[in-house]
């Protein structure tokens, strides 16, 4: 080969080997360069794990007041990341949904803090790639690169648990219908006049929790996701409705459901302030998650309807033939509204069962009187003869007090004299005193007293519920203020007999009698207040899997019930409250002679209890039957029994951990 020729090759050859080098360089160069950035993004990363660990395991909400923000802030501060002079930290609050796919998605809510996210950045100088970049493409050059680190975190889901407390009416017919649309009209103020296909429209409906609660926050213009300060807004009977008629419309309901609903809203003229939280309870933070859960229409207009009653001042007056007591005034006062559904952490409520993380359920407490007037009282076969009988011991006595030398020369010297005498007055039932019957009822409740959840293949999934069993008391007599919201009510003994007495004057042959004094003589009465149906003893409801068809289904289904034993038998129970009636002798008053000597007859009342007991217990037994059997089952309300429906969700196990 030529010199020349050799020379060619070796300076290519060199050529050849800087451009290798120089290719090495910029390969170097560029590794070295991602490296930076990569271990700068990664431990950007691991800053805003950390602080979003940390603000989930302290607690941290975003309410108020709250901590959340410091103590991501705190966190990042111990890692050497300092913000400012480019560096930055954004702490939010939210929850979390997983997708069909399983993809998971952060929503922000800063009344949640089921989940945290920390977003911070970092300004550090541009890659070389990227400043190369910018000058082919002819884009500015920046010389710094802001890094971004997005972290999750959240708390294991707890364990969730509810309890429902439902209507034991299951369908509605024509003699139901008849009944109902007067009583619902009573309590709302308006005309309610819905078909037997409406009424079983809302037995059959239900409705989601979750999406009337979003829907009833858009209505009052509060903070989506915050359902604490919903639960305690003031609303209407009127936007309570509205609300659920916007939900169950864009969920396709009948047009019965829709018609029926629309008549309710109507019909609810009272507009006394109300708030959700009295008839639904929520524990605090309880999650979007745990109110997704249906409810009963029926249920939910119900106790709407008794929660605007239980804010009235008055009580509704029912047609005198609704229950085929002709003549007789009714009348119905929602005393203590329902709470129908309890949702929460079980574990919080089985720390404190009846504190305010308890779960607790009730029936409402429902208030009739009945009226009956004294000529009804009167024309009833058997009483106007017991009163007879009662008088008949009574008048030997009262001619022999009058036949005794002392008083009789006593009270003619006094008459002569014109200083006056006192004479006997004899009043048996008369007047137009009514009998009023009053019958409270309701206030059955449950609460979550314990719960299980399985350990891996171990354990069983269980919820215990503590029922009491409705109890209702009877009291008859003459009654004030049943209704009243000021004034306690109070039961005075029905007169029978009044013995009153009259000062008479004699002047010359001429007599004249003064004022009657009432029972200044004595008296006889009946009262009666006495307990129906039950005690104050409490049954342990046990949902579990150890139990065949008795597993408390997830939060969301349709719950599982069981029915609560009667702590008496009922028609038993309301034979003993009326063998309770209270015979009253009155005694005399004052210290007149006649006064003085007929308290004798006192002793002659040893057997007006037979005479008198059978009597009011043929005419309290027509009366109470209907109001037990038909109209407190139209209001949820059931003496015999109580049906108690439970959910489970077992929880997470474990720390918080990141989520995306």
């Amino acid at each position: 080969m030529s010199p020349r020729l050799r020379s060619r090759q070796g300076g290519a050859i060199g050529i050849m080997a800087v451009g290798v080098l120089v290719l090495a360089l910029v390969c170097t160069l560029l590794v070295i360069d991602s490296g930076r950035l990569y271990l700068a993004k990664r431990q950007l990363q691991s800053v805003a794990d950390t602080a979003a660990l940390e603000a989930v395991s302290r607690g941290g909400t975003c309410l108020a007041g709250s901590s959340a923000a410091a103590f991501a802030a705190q966190s990042v501060a111990r890692n050497h990341f300092v913000v400012g002079n480019g560096n930055t930290l954004v702490t939010t609050c939210g929850s979390v949904a997983t997708g069909a796919s399983g993809m998971r998605t952060f929503s922000a809510n800063p009344a949640l803090s089921s989940a945290i996210q920390v977003v911070v950045s970092n300004t550090v100088p541009t890659s070389i790639a990227a400043g190369a970049w910018a000058l082919t493409s002819g884009t500015p050059v920046s010389l710094n690169t802001v890094l971004t680190a997005t972290a999750v975190a959240a708390m294991p889901a707890p364990s969730l648990a509810q309890l429902t407390i439902n209507s034991t009416l299951a369908s509605v017919n024509t003699a139901n219908a008849s009944l109902l649309n007067p009583l619902f009209s009573g309590l709302l103020g308006g005309n309610v006049n819905l078909t037997v296909a409406g009424w079983n429209g809302l037995l059959n409906t239900n409705i989601n929790l979750l999406s009337y609660l979003n829907q009833l926050a858009i209505n009052l213009n509060v903070a989506a996701g915050n359902y604490t300060q919903l639960l305690n807004t003031h609303v209407t009977a009127t936007q309570l409705i509205q609300a659920a008629i916007t939900v169950l419309t864009a969920n396709g309901a009948t047009a019965d459901v829709l018609t029926a609903l629309g008549n309710l809203q109507v019909a609810a003229i009272n507009q006394a302030p109300l708030t959700l939280g009295q008839i639904l309870q929520l524990q605090a933070g309880t999650t979007a998650a745990a109110l997704n859960a249906n409810l009963q229409v029926f249920q939910l207009i119900q106790g709407v309807v008794q929660l605007s009653n239980s804010q009235s001042a008055v009580g509704a007056t029912l047609p005198v033939s609704l229950l085929g007591l002709a003549n007789i005034i009714t009348q119905v006062k929602v005393i203590e509204p329902p709470q129908l559904s309890a949702i929460g952490n079980p574990a919080l409520a089985v720390a404190n069962p009846m504190g305010p993380n308890g779960i607790y359920v009730r029936t409402a407490q429902v208030r009739t009187e009945v009226t009956v007037s004294l000529p009804i009282l009167s024309s009833l076969s058997g009483l106007t003869t017991a009163v007879n009988n009662l008088v008949g011991p009574l008048t030997p006595v009262v001619n022999g007090l009058l036949s005794l030398n002392l008083v009789t020369t006593l009270n003619s010297a006094l008459c002569l004299l014109g200083a006056g005498c006192q004479q006997l007055d004899l009043l048996l039932m008369q007047g137009n005193l009514p009998l009023n019957i009053v019958l409270d009822a309701g206030g059955a409740s449950s609460y979550v007293s314990a719960y299980s959840c399985p350990t891996g293949s171990a354990g069983t999934k269980s919820l215990t519920a503590n029922t009491t069993s409705s109890l209702a008391s009877l009291n008859v007599g003459t009654i004030d203020y049943a209704f009243s919201t000021t004034q306690p009510m109070t039961v005075s003994p029905l007169t029978l007999v009044d013995i009153g007495t009259k000062t008479c004057h004699e002047i010359l042959g001429i007599g004249s009698c003064g004022a009657r004094v009432p029972f200044a003589a004595g008296g006889i009465a009946i009262k009666v207040q006495s307990s129906i149906a039950g005690s104050n003893s409490t049954q342990s409801l046990v949902f579990s899997s150890t139990t065949p068809y008795a597993i408390p289904p997830n939060v969301g289904l349709t719950p599982f019930y069981q029915a609560t034993l009667p702590a008496t038998d009922l028609v038993s129970g309301l034979t003993t409250a009326l063998n309770g009636v209270s015979i009253t002798a009155y005694q005399p008053v004052g210290s007149n002679p006649l006064g003085s000597l007929i308290a004798n007859t006192v002793s002659l009342l040893s057997g007006v209890s037979a005479i008198v007991t059978p009597v009011v217990d043929n005419l309290l037994g027509p009366l109470l039957n209907p109001i037990l059997n038909n109209l407190l089952n139209m209001l949820g309300i059931s003496l015999a029994n109580v049906n108690v429906g439970a959910n489970l969700t077992c929880g997470q196990t474990g720390e918080a951990y990141l989520v995306i």
